[in-house]
């Protein structure tokens, strides 16, 4: 009779199947001893193996075939990867795995050889997790085929799973324990079978924080650290070490997990894309005395390193968020994230247990053999008697069973005795033995009827193992000021450049401002149509002919060696546009900004910048206008403004009544009849800023004439005004120039 299920209800029950499976037997760590089970098969198998940490070392793939073969059906490669990771000194603070032969590295873990290559044995620390395995101290469960037994924890000493921590990801749960130092745990265990009641802020005063394997900084701030072991999840921080040899900064330890050789590859992807022009040379100088030591060489003396140092952080693997998420398997099968309070007294709890079972098996042993000593002294007693019945019955045991009122083991033992050890002196040795077990039945008994005193063995027996595992924090805690990435513009050098901008809408730079534009090579057909002088680490803005506003930076200008590059390629400007003007400076650089009919404004630099591809509308320009080229001011309040129009009228306006706007049309500068303007007829010709202390000198084909400060008074008036004519034969003004 075949047995039908619906079809949501079969993938629902093998889909929660599956996500237990993945959470209990393979993904999570489980308090008592720390290790996943693939972890724990690899431990067992090689102490089955008798690969103590006095042992000679085996290939691993001796190992990996046993934990396959016996407790592990899972792929060869996963099941030796995780062996790796257990020999890795960078990987785990603790090794559980003495590794011989090319285990990885710091910069490439993956670059470990095959396990046919590799030989390896247990460390002496694996012992803290072996060590009381066959006292009755864990349970024991067949394997996947049910011909061998297995432990289903190993009975650890210290609380591995903060020691070496873990991380995986299993179905909707995720592990990251950080590791800690081996001390600073047994002292917080301490304070809590002293105290109970210590909460999680006392016991923050032992364990300081996460100790990782590698000598890095841990710069989350101490309340942060707090927090966090007060929820068991959150985040920290560490930031790599550094220090000054002459003008060089060298790194000598990177933060957990980080690779030197991509570092490297991130501080020389912005030299390439110039974002670090104070830096001038990196090398890695790693070797097996130094494994970290990354070199890195800044341009000149006057670089701030620390400045430099801050940036790098922020901008590199120098400094790395971890995130902390301590969800662990606890005493009742369950996972759950807890807190270090609760890890700590659950794990006591494991380890009480442990101890217990030990004891209960230990004093078991006893008992049985004070049981066995007693009826061997009952035999000595009556030696002559036992040996007659031996000699003469069919069924001895059952006789002296009977007459000596002994039981069935004490009746074997007597007859298992040797001819030899019928000697005087045996008698002697049997009550010695009898009167030392007896003294250990005692102490047994009196420490599983007493916490205080198993409190008081456990106690010691910690002490024991931070004695002999325990060393000093390698990670240290300091509280440093947040990485900032510096600004680009500070970061490239500030050097002359010439930006040249072509009819055609080419662009480039030249370094320096003494070149001459015009004498450049330009493609066929094209030529020289403007430039600007302004700094390597300034903005260049592109004004087309609708008054819109395009921004590049300088420094990703192509050379002027070439022809440069398209505009077009930068940016989305309207079809009817084409550009016209190059404009440079600092941002709080003053222009005027006006068009040919005689409007204009007064705006700043930085209000012209634009951050799209399509630009910002800057200046309104009414149909037929025209942008004229910007001006330079230095305190537009106190210069005048001239304007001259090509019907050669002349117009100085004070500067203080040019209205400051960050866009628009601007205001009317110079008066043109609207009839001449439609016509085409007249327009402004130039205009230029004149100080109090200048002179004018404007040109008119090949006369020129100079209008000192007394004479420009007369062409002096209110803007919008027609201003005045200026003498025949300087009314074809071809420009306007400024003399000091």
């Amino acid at each position: 009779m075949s047995e039908t299920l619906a079809l949501q209800e079969y993938t629902e029950k093998a889909y929660l199947d599956y996500s237990m499976y993945v959470i209990l037997d393979r993904a999570l760590p489980h308090i008592g001893d720390g290790l996943k089970p693939v972890q724990r098969r690899i431990v067992y198998a090689m102490s089955e193996l008798g690969l103590s940490a006095s042992s000679k070392h085996k290939k691993s793939a001796r190992t990996v075939g046993d934990v396959l073969g016996k407790f592990h059906p899972h792929g060869d490669s996963a099941c030796y990867e995780a062996m790796v990771l257990m020999a890795q000194p960078f990987s785990y603070r603790y090794p559980l795995v003495d590794g011989q032969g090319n285990w990885g590295s710091s910069d490439d873990p993956k670059s470990f050889a095959a396990m046919r290559y590799t030989e390896s044995r247990l460390t002496p620390y694996a012992k803290v997790l072996l060590q009381e395995l066959g006292q009755g101290t864990v349970e024991w469960t067949p394997n996947f085929d049910g011909t061998l037994t297995e432990p289903a924890l190993l009975p650890a000493r210290l609380p591995n799973v903060l020691l070496n921590g873990g991380s995986g990801i299993a179905v909707g749960m995720a592990t990251d324990i950080p590791p800690h130092n081996l001390r600073e745990v047994v002292n917080a265990c301490l304070h809590l079978l002293d105290e109970p009641d210590a909460d999680v802020t006392d016991l923050c005063e032992h364990i300081q924080g996460p100790d990782f394997p590698t000598a890095a900084e841990v710069i989350t701030p101490r309340q942060d650290l707090i927090a966090l072991y007060e929820k068991g999840h959150g985040s920290l921080r560490m930031r790599a070490r550094w220090n000054r040899e002459g003008s060089d900064i060298v790194i000598t330890d990177l933060p957990y997990q980080t690779s030197g050789s991509k570092v490297l590859e991130q501080i020389a992807q912005q030299m390439r894309s110039k974002k670090l022009p104070m830096v001038a040379d990196l090398r890695d100088e790693s070797d097996h005395e130094s494994p970290t030591r990354l070199l890195i060489t800044p341009r000149s003396n006057r670089v701030d390193l620390d400045q430099l140092m801050l940036h790098l952080f922020a901008s590199t693997d120098l400094e790395r968020s971890y995130r902390v998420n301590m969800n662990m398997i606890g005493i009742d099968g369950r996972p759950r994230v807890k807190n270090l309070r609760e890890v700590l007294v659950e794990w006591l709890e494991f380890r009480r247990q442990t101890v217990t079972r030990r004891l209960e098996w230990r004093l078991e042993k006893v008992m049985d053999r004070l049981h066995i000593l007693e009826g061997l002294l009952v035999a000595y007693l009556n030696i002559d008697e036992v040996i007659e019945i031996i000699r003469n019955e069919d069924e001895p045991k059952a006789i002296m069973m009977e007459r000596f009122g002994i039981s069935d083991i004490q009746a074997e033992a007597i007859l298992n005795l040797r001819l030899r050890n019928l000697a005087k002196l045996e008698e002697f040795t049997l009550k010695a033995e009898q009167d030392e077990l007896e003294d250990e039945r005692d102490y047994l008994e009196s420490l599983l009827n007493s916490p205080e005193l198993l409190s008081n063995l456990i106690r010691d027996e910690l002490k024991q193992d931070a004695e002999l595992y325990g060393d000093d924090r390698r990670s240290p805690l300091k509280e440093r000021s947040a990485a900032q990435q510096l600004d680009q513009t500070a970061l490239l050098p500030s050097e002359p450049v010439t930006v040249v901008l072509s009819k055609m809408g080419w662009i480039r730079a030249a370094k320096g401002h003494d070149i001459d534009p015009e004498a450049l090579s330009y493609k066929t057909g094209d030529s020289f149509l403007t430039s600007a002088h302004g700094r390597s680490n300034q903005q260049a803005v592109l004004m087309d002919s609708t008054g819109r506003g395009y921004t590049l930076s300088a420094h990703t200008l192509p050379s002027a060696r070439g022809q440069g590059d398209p505009l077009s390629g930068y940016f989305s400007a309207p079809a009817n546009a084409s550009f016209e003007q190059v404009i440079m400076g600092a941002e709080s650089q003053y222009l005027l900004m006006a068009s040919n009919f005689g409007y204009g404004f007064i705006c700043k630099f930085e209000d012209l910048i634009s951050r799209t591809k399509s630009g910002k509308a800057v200046v309104s320009l009414t149909k037929g206008a025209k942008l004229l080229a910007p001006a330079r001011l230095d305190a537009p309040v106190k210069d005048y403004l001239v304007v001259v129009t090509s019907a050669g009228y002349l117009l100085a306006v004070s500067m203080s009544e040019i209205p400051q706007l960050s866009r628009g049309k601007g205001n009317k500068i110079i008066n043109i009849p609207s009839a001449k303007l439609k016509a085409g007829e007249e327009f402004v010709q130039d205009m230029v800023v004149v100080s109090a202390d200048a002179k004018l000198v404007v040109h008119a084909g090949k006369q020129h004439k100079v209008i000192q400060q007394d004479e420009l008074k007369e062409y002096l008036g209110e803007r919008g005004r027609r201003g005045k004519l200026l003498p025949k034969g300087y009314q074809n003004v071809s420009r306007l120039e400024v003399q000091a």
